[in-house]
């Protein structure tokens, strides 16, 4: 079991930047407008808070939220990625060691296998999975009670939850992009925590440039700490601007692999219609990293279209 249940920092780059508490977090304000609302709700009357799903892009806050939740609700904190829980027996090791009223955080829910999301169903509901005691035909099910917890579930592919899955989430957020000026604001607080000063410009110069998402952000604030403690500078808007150029990052936030995209659909396809498998395989990535981490990002940005034939670009965006 211990190779599935792992604390939050230990697959977390950033976790000591993140925020503890909701207070200290910023953006998603329809999410913090209702959650301290079902948070005291729930230590009111002493019972596990309603089912939980986090549903949107990746690098949003659906990791931090999750273990907000449980520092708020005073609760302990398990987390698991659903790709490592490849039978029932994975699952079952982890929901009979949770305490009363634990948050069970799982990462990725949609690549649940479907044996091991049947077993979740009685878990949610009744707080109770069925196991087989024994071997073969000899076999027999055994049903268990676990205590009661709260499942917080994350994922970026909510059309693939199933609808009995779905159905069990008393309560759902989708994550939205942030505004240039949230990120600032995370930026200027997580160089406070690395020791560095950084101004609000600057802040924001580096927020333009990470396709409204912390994960990005807090990712290039760490690289420009190398180059400013490399060129022994102040941080200045220019000096910035440089390092995320040399960086790859454009103006608008595109990187390398979407500056490949776009060449190889222009140069290649001629603008398309080009269908996602043909993509992955011209550019030597798979098919989940580009639906996933590069197309949401152009199509916003209407660099890119989905058509039923294929991609396409738009005229306008032609190179």
């Amino acid at each position: 079991m211990n190779q599935i249940v792992k604390n939050l920092e230990d697959d977390d780059e950033s976790g000591e930047l993140r925020p503890a508490r909701l207070s200290d977090f910023t953006g998603q304000s329809s999410a913090l407008k209702k959650l301290p609302v079902y948070i005291r709700g729930a230590r009111r009357r002493g019972e596990p808070l309603d089912h939980i799903l986090f549903y949107g892009p990746p690098g949003l806050g659906k990791t931090t939220l999750s273990r907000i939740i449980s520092e708020e609700l005073g609760v302990g904190f398990r987390s698991v990625s659903a790709p490592s829980i490849a039978k029932p027996g994975d699952l079952a090791a982890v929901l009979v060691n949770l305490a009363p009223n634990d948050v069970l955080f799982i990462d990725e829910i949609h690549r649940l296998p479907l044996i091991v999301e049947e077993l979740l169903y009685s878990a949610m509901e009744d707080f109770k999975i069925t196991i087989l005691v024994g071997d073969g035909m000899n076999s027999e099910p055994i049903e268990v009670g676990i205590s009661p917890f709260t499942l917080v579930a994350a994922t970026t592919r909510k059309g693939m939850l199933s609808q009995p899955l779905q159905d069990r989430f008393g309560i759902q957020f989708r994550l939205e992009y942030y505004q240039s000026a949230e990120l600032g604001t995370i930026v200027q607080r997580a160089a406070l925590k690395l020791g560095e000063r950084m101004g609000e410009e600057e802040a924001l110069e580096v927020a333009r440039r990470a396709r409204g998402t912390p994960r990005i952000a807090l990712r290039l604030l760490k690289r420009l700490r190398d180059f400013r403690e490399d060129a022994e500078v102040e941080y200045s808007v220019d000096f910035i601007a440089d390092c995320l150029d040399e960086m790859g990052i454009t103006p608008e936030g595109l990187d390398e692999l979407d500056l490949r995209y776009l060449e190889v659909l222009t140069d290649q396809y001629h603008g398309g219609p080009v269908g996602i498998d043909t993509m992955a395989t011209a550019l030597s990535e798979s098919r989940d990293t580009l639906e996933s981490s590069v197309e949401p990002f152009l199509i916003r940005t209407g660099k890119l279209a989905k058509t039923r034939k294929g991609r396409i670009i738009p005229d306008q965006t032609l190179l």
